[in-house]
């Protein structure tokens, strides 16, 4: 039995989504007990020409609905992207789950071996083959951002381990 493209894609995106953001809730109440302003954590970088945590978090949730909706053949939402909050991320983070549960498996499945293109203008990438853009661009760009915001709250003192950003209780 071969991998589906819905199975490759958006219960990944779930469980992930998910996973940050039970690490964003262990984040806000540590900056509590801490004493820590939350924007501290907040506008964390891992070092200064990177993103800090808040643009990770959307980034990686635009890769979840974008990339769904793409290999759906659907329009994406738009977002703002003017959270400020651990609450307007969690939000965030519940409406991108939201969208990607609105879309069809079957389209999603009838994705791998079509045209996808990802962006627009200059910065638009063809990829020939559907399969071709969720494995070797969408997956590892979602992961990066999902793992360095992680790796920002863990460089900044939050108590999170493997199992945190795996989602294992």
């Amino acid at each position: 039995m071969s991998l589906s493209m819905y199975s490759a894609s958006v219960p990944v995106f779930r469980k992930m989504l998910g996973s940050l953001a039970a690490v964003l809730e262990k984040a806000e109440t540590h900056a509590l007990e801490r004493k820590i302003e939350p924007a501290a954590l907040l506008q964390a970088r891992l070092f200064p020409d990177m993103f800090p945590l808040i643009k990770q978090v959307q980034i990686a949730t635009d890769f979840a609905k974008g990339a769904s909706a793409r290999l759906a053949g659907a329009d994406a939402p738009r977002y703002e992207d003017n959270e400020q909050t651990f609450a307007e991320l969690q939000q965030r983070i519940t409406k991108t789950l939201g969208y990607i549960e609105t879309l069809a498996q079957e389209a999603i499945d009838a994705s791998g071996e079509r045209p996808v293109t990802h962006g627009a203008g200059e910065r638009a990438r063809h990829f020939e083959r559907g399969d071709d853009y969720l494995t070797g661009f969408v997956l590892p760009n979602f992961m990066f951002h999902v793992t360095t915001a992680y790796a920002i709250l863990r460089h900044n003192g939050v108590p999170l381990g493997k199992r945190d950003f795996l989602g294992i209780s």
